[in-house]
């Protein structure tokens, strides 16, 4: 009985290392606000966002299928913190975050189950894995709209930002003139596969929220 009791215990303590972990995207765009998010804000925020979508568009899936996979969605940053698209490969980052889960889910008896989801998710071959991906990104995509209705983002003062030097970010900015907006425009191509999405993004990019 006592270990189960350390392994939950233990599980909950390396997952709460979440809240202290903060979002690496508003950090690197220099935003400019006393606190920025916490994966674990993240992850409630793109539940309750997939909860919403879901009822409000009518999408025929298994939704608690979809809010379990984004509870554990951002496991393996527990280990290896939450990486930049230009920081590594996604093909080196599932490797990584494989590597990474497996560690953290050794002892749970769970394991198996969580791993297998984990695997549905980034394969992104199911309508549940799609959804809650498409729900990742948006909330994200959100969030940034709202860093930039609080004027977190000043544009003319970006030093030693890396990103910068992406020819794709580049040329997005050079026509968007504005952080949300080329943050959105540069995950467009992520939603092309679902209308809704794109009538979001495409009504975040012309309205305040």
């Amino acid at each position: 009985m006592n270990n189960k009791i350390e392994v939950a215990i233990k599980y909950y303590k390396l997952c709460t290392k979440l809240k202290d972990t903060i979002r690496t995207g508003p950090i690197v765009w220099n935003a400019k606000r006393e606190r920025i998010e916490s994966v674990a804000e993240h992850i409630f925020g793109v539940q309750m966002l997939a909860l919403s979508i879901y009822y409000q568009f009518g999408y025929k899936l298994d939704i608690m299928k979809v809010i379990y996979m984004l509870a554990i969605h951002e496991l393996e940053e527990i280990q290896i913190g939450d990486l930049a698209f230009f920081e590594t490969t996604r093909e080196e980052k599932l490797i990584r975050g494989k590597e990474a889960t497996d560690y953290i889910l050794k002892d749970f008896i769970g394991k198996e189950e969580i791993s297998a989801l984990l695997d549905e998710y980034n394969k992104r071959k199911s309508d549940e894995a799609r959804f809650a991906y498409h729900c990742d990104k948006l909330e994200c995509d959100i969030q940034m709209k709202l860093y930039d209705q609080e004027g977190c983002f000043d544009l003319n003062n970006q030093p030693n930002n890396p990103i910068l030097d992406n020819p794709s970010v580049r040329k997005v900015l050079d026509s968007e003139k504005n952080i949300s907006n080329a943050w959105i425009e540069f995950d467009r191509g992520k939603y092309e596969d679902d209308k809704n999405f794109i009538d979001i993004i495409n009504y975040l990019k012309e309205n305040e929220i």
